[in-house]
């Protein structure tokens, strides 16, 4: 009620609103436009445009990430760099919330809210997980699974800058979860706090898997080619089961998948 007497009384958020859902609504259909040729296991026409912007994110990566990563985690001990990285997923989890309402999961929405209210109070605003000792996994849902569970078609493989590989399906999700974080439209405090956390949360991850890192952008023979595999098989096996026409692949035959899960909650934050 209280969220509800707050849309009333503020025009600028209904009208954020209201052209979210318009949004959202185009991209469902543009996301749905791009289907694979027959016999493609990779659906890429836009290839060439995907390798400037791997070009561009590995010169970033280099220049930026790779070192900056390196000096937070030598300066930063890992208790902290944990911490820092636990505020971030606490404050990603009203997404996760409003998106189990949209798949119709209300299991998942009520842990989530749940995990959310014992991490931010229990948990000192979500420094720690205690919620994870009270047997509340983390469940972690955005938009672009959201539109997996509703059938939508993965679409082209697309990579983005600065925000790295995805898919049609999921650079639409990735866009709506930023437009409608559901912090920034309660309190613009919150989605400030989330975007500070945010990056020490990615040099965190860079740092943490720095050796997978490197060896796909750095050491293969083609690390477009490489990023792109590792990118569609560990995010269809993810959404394995929630939509027939995805391929599924199997991760096991790819030497990258014991760190797939930690990486891709990465990629896609």
């Amino acid at each position: 009620m209280v969220l509800m007497g707050r849309f009333a009384g503020n025009s600028d958020v209904s009208t954020k609103l209201l052209k979210f859902t318009a949004l959202a609504a185009s991209m469902v259909f543009l996301a749905a436009c791009t289907a694979p040729k027959p016999g493609e296991e990779i659906n890429d026409p836009y290839e060439s445009a995907n390798r400037v912007s791997h070009a561009f994110n590995k010169g970033a990566d280099a220049v930026i990430f790779r070192p900056a990563s390196q000096v937070y985690g030598a300066i930063a001990p890992q208790p902290l760099r944990n911490s820092i990285s636990n505020v971030a997923d606490n404050l990603d989890t009203p997404r996760s919330v409003v998106n189990g309402i949209l798949q119709g999961d209300a299991e998942a929405a009520i842990k989530n809210t749940f995990r959310f209210l014992i991490n931010t109070t229990v948990g000192v605003f979500g420094l720690f997980d205690p919620a994870q000792d009270f047997g509340i996994e983390p469940n972690q849902v955005g938009f672009g699974d959201t539109l997996a569970k509703w059938g939508v078609r993965e679409g082209a493989y697309v990579e983005l800058p600065l925000f790295g590989p995805s898919t049609e399906r999921d650079a639409v999700g990735q866009f709506v979860d930023v437009l409608t974080n559901p912090l920034g439209i309660v309190t613009d405090e919150g989605a400030d706090i989330a975007a500070a956390t945010s990056v020490p949360s990615v040099l965190n991850s860079r740092y943490e898997f720095a050796d997978t890192f490197d060896s796909i952008l750095y050491e293969s023979a083609d690390s477009y080619v490489q990023m792109r595999l590792f990118y569609l098989e560990s995010r269809r096996f993810e959404l394995a089961g929630q939509n027939p026409a995805d391929e599924a692949f199997d991760p096991y035959e790819n030497l990258y998948e014991e760190v797939y899960e930690g990486l891709y909650d990465e990629f896609s934050r």
